[in-house]
Formats: structure tokens, sequence, C-alpha cells
């Protein structure tokens, strides 16, 4: 792979965004506006499915990959070479449903564009400072020390872009961003630094979300292997693919999409209705968990696909939210879109719907990487 001093024709930035089944590729100019863009919900990790794409923007300056678990070592952004893939790799036991997809991605764009450096960033980099009190669990030290656990974190780049952007729209440090899509977590956010999150060694603790379980008592998890009967792997993919919405639901479809459950909901069905009863109970205690982080909060953040365009959700969680100053003008939160204020006119706190665009954090990474080696 190219070194970051080659020279391009091009300030753009190729952003490659691989999910558990989906790929999004997007070319952001100097200024992130979005200069063309690819989807895919299913990717196979085929470079032919997309090489015709990125044929047409070989000229980009950088590539930047967004990378879910970067473990204790990578901490920032860093420039991809066979080292840091095998090191990327090494992290898949931690994040089994994406790690070997965002590899696939790195080989597959590189195959195509092997003369532009690639730059790995990674969701749990800003979480990496957390304090010590909120990154470390209560366990035997021995245990610690000898597999390095430790609260990571995910969702980094959108919860980085949307904290930062959330202080250019309104006043006050203390901000807590709700990442709330399939996958969903919180950060409390204090001055541009992350103090407290809901995720933790893996992307399974703290939320319920689509089709995962968030966090459960360890016990009941030694009970199900002990007197249960249930196997590793049963268990695994039981928390991983068949828990949250999906298992609260119950629906024939098996789905844990939000807008299935509320559509069944609304026809009537009672487990449906428990389902978003739940998710909203844990949404809001968690919220106020991070406030309690940060001894208080300025600005409340909802991002992500649910965050974005639900706005039953928002509504939700901000009415368990009043004792926090949380308050929000019903007809702003139905009309919202793009990046807005939905506060009512005399909230003490701040509430925001911002579009996401974890796009714009990596090329952000991306490009200030690139500056730093070549100077």
């Amino acid at each position: 792979m190219a070194r970051l001093g080659q020279r391009h024709h091009m300030s753009s930035v190729l952003v490659v965004n691989v999910g558990s089944s989906s790929l999004k590729l997007s070319v952001l100019r100097s200024d992130d506006r979005i200069e063309a863009a690819l989807e895919r919900d299913r990717w196979d990790g085929d470079p032919g499915d997309v090489a015709g794409f990125i044929e047409q923007h070989r000229d980009v300056a950088v590539v930047g990959h967004r990378v879910v678990h970067g473990g204790a070592e990578f901490t920032g952004p860093a420039l991809i070479d066979q080292q840091v893939l095998a090191r990327i790799d090494a992290l898949t036991d931690l994040a089994p449903l994406h790690q070997p997809r965002a590899l696939a991605g790195i080989r597959a764009v590189s195959q195509l564009l092997p003369d532009v450096p690639a730059v790995a960033c990674f969701d749990t980099a800003f979480h990496a400072a957390l304090p010590a009190a909120a990154a470390t669990y209560a366990l035997p030290a021995a245990w610690i020390r000898q597999f390095g656990l430790r609260r990571y974190g995910f969702h980094g780049l959108s919860h980085a872009y949307a904290s930062r952007r959330a202080a250019k729209l309104a006043s006050g440090s203390r901000i807590v961003t709700c990442h709330l899509g399939a996958g969903a977590s919180l950060a409390a956010v204090l001055d541009g630094r992350c103090l407290d999150t809901t995720m933790g060694y893996t992307p399974l603790e703290g939320l319920v979300m689509a089709t995962r379980s968030g966090s459960v008592d360890p016990g009941l998890v030694l009970w199900l292997a002990k007197r249960g009967g249930l196997g590793v792997a049963e268990i695994n993919d039981g928390l991983e693919k068949l828990s949250g919405l999906a298992g609260l639901a119950d629906l024939p479809s098996g789905s844990g999409d939000m807008r299935e459950v509320r559509a069944a909901a609304d026809a009537g069905e009672q487990a449906a209705a428990l389902a978003i009863e739940v998710y909203l109970h844990r949404l809001r205690r968690e919220i106020a968990a991070m406030a309690a982080a940060m001894n208080g909060i300025d600005v409340l953040v909802f991002t992500g696909g649910v965050g974005e365009h639900d706005a039953d959700v928002r509504a939700g969680a901000a009415a368990g939210l009043a004792f926090l100053g949380v308050a929000i003008d019903a007809k702003r939160n139905r009309g919202a879109s793009g990046d807005t204020d939905i506060s009512a006119d005399a909230a003490a706190v701040r509430t925001l719907r911002i579009t996401a665009r974890e796009d714009i954090e990596i090329a952000r990474q991306a490009r200030r990487l690139q500056a730093a080696v070549r100077s």
C-alpha cells in the first residue's frame, strides 16, 4: 500500500463503511460535501461488485475505513499495512459480526486501489481515554491483567461527530449522545471528551437493541449454561441475534426493526408493545446514568436510524427525563429533519436531532493522519 506522503491530484477521501451485512461507499470533498456515493444492503465481499464505482474515483487522496474494534492498541486512526491488518484480525473474537466484514472491505478496496493510502478509523478510539472508574470492570485483578479486560465502548465515530456538531448548535459542555440504530449506545461527552458510555468489552452491553439483548445479569447467562443446558454457541446466537426487540416482540418475521415492532404494537400485539416499553425504560435509565457521569446535562442528542427517524422514541425518552430539565416540543419533534433543535422553548436542556455522519468523522481522521505524516 502507498505511503501517505505520495501526492494525489485530488483532496477527496473515499470512505468505506462496511456493516454486518451492508456496504456504504462515499467520496467526500475537502468541504465534506458528498461527491458520490454507493450503497449495498447486502455485500458479500466481492471487489467486482464495487469496481465500477471505485474506478470512477481512482484519484482520491486517501481511503478511510470504519473498523468497529481497535482493542487497547488502536487509540486513534492507523495507516493500514499488513501488520495492522493482522492486529485488526486478532480482535475478531471481540466483534465477530463486524471485524471480518471490515477486513473484507479493506482488502477489496486495496485490491482495486493498491497505490492509494488507506487509514483504519476505529469505533472504540473515541472511548479510549475513559476515566479508569468508567473503564474498569470489578473483576479479579489477575483476569484483568491476563486478558486485558476493560470497557471499550463503540459507535465512537458517530458519537464523536454528533457531540462536536451539537457543540456548534447549542451551548453547554455536557452532552449526552444517543446513537440509536440496529445497534445502540450512549455516550457522556464533557468538553469533547467521553467520560462514560453504555457498551463495554463487546457491542453487546448496554441498551436494548434490534437483535441484541444489551446488559443482562451474568448469573443468568451462567444459569443457562449450567442448568439450561445451552452451549456457548447457542447462548451467543441467542444474545446477539435473537434477543432485543426481536426477542421480545416475537414477530412471525423474527424482525427487530423498530418500524415493524411499532406497527405490530399499534395493531394490538401486546408483546410488541412490551418490547417498546422495555426499550424506552432502558433508554431513559441510561440517559440519566450518562448525565450522572457528568454531574448534569446541557444537551441531549438523538442520532442514528431510529434516533433520527422515530419521533415516538424521542418523545418517549424525553417524557421520563423532565426531572433533568429535558422537554421537547411535540410539533418540532414530529417535523424534525436535518440537524435541528426540537426542545420546548422553556426547557433547561436542549434536545437535538442530528443526522449521523460517520463518513465526515472518518474523512476528518484520515485527512489529519495524512497531514501529520506528510509534515
